[in-house]
């Protein structure tokens, strides 16, 4: 009974392992991959690059040639006043630049004198000579069409980056529920048999009576906390069911059968990270989304500003048209001598007060931005440097606490030899169990808390996506 007895204390603390090839398991890898391909938010982030494209759609159609025909007729008291038949096609340019090229077939009794009776066609070009000769909202629209194309790319990738992060998150919250519930499930049986041998040893004369009550006690602390640990498991695994998402949109709700893969502390998807300080220092400051979206943004209010600088100069447009007789265009190399049409249009608000406003508006605008990428770029960085020190600390918390765990493991033990050669009590191994598990619990706490600072040093770099 004696020995029984022994060989079951020296069990200690080794932790429950289940029989996983019954059931289905779950890494870490596998909860990326599943956010990147099924969460809503992946689609929605899709959806928003689509909106953007169809925004240099729209940018690009001022570009596109226009037609139109005007047509009138008069007629009073038996008069024939006039008749037209203006048909024309317009083509803006990228520089600015609109030609214009069409017929008119004009007749009537009452036509003014600046009016060409018969068939004409006109072949013209405006050029803006100021205002929008560098810039017009044509053009600028569609530049910040694109950057804004590629800043949609750019937030996708941030969106993409902290959804990823959530749900790293709740799967390591999900391992630590899971391993501390195996624990408290292994420490019930081990208590469960330890209470029968101990009644045993009663019944036989070999132990006090009070021994049982102690027993007896530890077992129902235990499974108390095993209740407690299962809850935690059911609601961390409800908590990453929120992350999950099936291929046809629907959500899908991990169930209790699945569990943490086997040696879920040798994270393989980790091995490829970078976790040297400098180089994701140089990273960040290159290529992560949320650094990069604001560089995006500047531009677009860079262009606004010209375009609004624009808006301060005088308009003058210079208008030249081709004339010709009948409908076949013949153009003359005497531009100034016959067969045309000049123009020259002049316009300027007297105080600038609505140009002047928009400028400076456009410039306070991009003057913000810029003080919030500063800032952005700083709390990245401190970011970056806090999750390292983390990351440096926790190494050495691990180490720590594997030895601290160790040594209540030998003070358990050697406090069951003692149990054995009638030197101690029950009271005295529950009070080394219940250390001892504090510390595998911390042991746990702190392995978790490590695999979460890795992938958030990723995230604060910008780098999971």
């Amino acid at each position: 009974m004696k020995n029984n007895l022994l060989m079951l204390f020296f069990i200690g603390l080794t932790t429950y392992t289940w029989a996983q090839d019954s059931l289905a398991t779950l890494n870490a890898e596998q909860v990326l991959q599943a956010v990147k391909k099924y969460h809503p938010i992946a689609q929605q982030a899709i959806i928003g690059v689509a909106k953007a494209e169809a925004d240099i759609t729209i940018a690009r159609g001022a570009f596109n040639p226009i037609i139109g025909t005007y047509l009138a007729q008069k007629t009073l008291s038996g008069t024939n006043y006039y008749n037209y038949v203006l048909p024309q096609i317009k083509l803006p340019t990228w520089y600015g630049v609109e030609l214009s090229a069409g017929t008119a077939n004009i007749n009537g009794d009452r036509l003014t004198e600046d009016e060409t009776p018969g068939r004409t066609s006109v072949v013209g070009i405006t050029i803006p000579l100021a205002q929008n000769l560098v810039l017009d909202k044509r053009r600028a629209f569609l530049k910040q069409a694109k950057l804004y194309h590629t800043l949609a790319q750019v937030e996708q990738r941030a969106l993409m980056n902290d959804v990823l992060m959530h749900a790293i998150d709740a799967y390591w919250t999900w391992v630590k529920a899971h391993q501390t519930y195996v624990i408290l499930k292994n420490n019930v049986e081990i208590n469960e048999r330890r209470l029968t041998l101990v009644k045993k040893a009663v019944a036989n004369g070999e132990r006090p009576p009070i021994d049982t009550v102690e027993a007896l006690t530890q077992l129902q602390n235990f499974e108390l906390q095993q209740t407690q640990h299962w809850l935690a498991f059911q609601n961390a695994g409800l908590q990453l069911s929120a992350y999950l998402w099936k291929p046809n949109n629907e959500p899908y709700y991990l169930p209790e059968t699945i569990i943490p893969q086997a040696g879920w502390e040798n994270e393989v998807n980790i091995s490829s990270f970078n976790i040297a300080l400098v180089d994701l220092l140089s990273t960040s400051n290159q290529s992560n989304p949320n650094l990069v979206a604001y560089q995006y943004k500047i531009e677009a209010l860079t262009v606004n500003q010209k375009l609004k600088f624009q808006e301060l100069l005088p308009k003058l447009d210079l208008s030249y048209n081709w004339l010709n007789k009948g409908y076949t265009p013949q153009f003359n190399t005497n531009l100034g001598t016959d067969n045309y049409q000049v123009g020259l249009k002049f316009e300027m608000p007297l105080f600038l007060g609505y140009g002047r406003g928009e400028y400076k508006k456009a410039g306070l605008k991009l003057q913000d931005t810029k003080l919030d990428f500063n800032l952005k770029q700083q709390q990245t960085e401190l970011k970056i440097k806090r999750y390292h020190n983390d990351f440096i600390t926790l190494q050495k918390q691990i180490e720590l606490q594997r030895n601290n765990y160790n040594n209540y493991q030998i003070m358990l033990r050697a406090e069951e030899a003692l149990f054995y050669n009638g030197e101690s009590s029950m009271f005295l191994i529950n009070s080394r169990e219940a250390k001892a598990l504090e510390a595998l619990e911390k042991l746990i706490d702190l392995k978790t808390k490590y695999f979460k600072t890795i992938y958030a040093l990723q995230w604060s770099a910008g780098l999971l996506n």
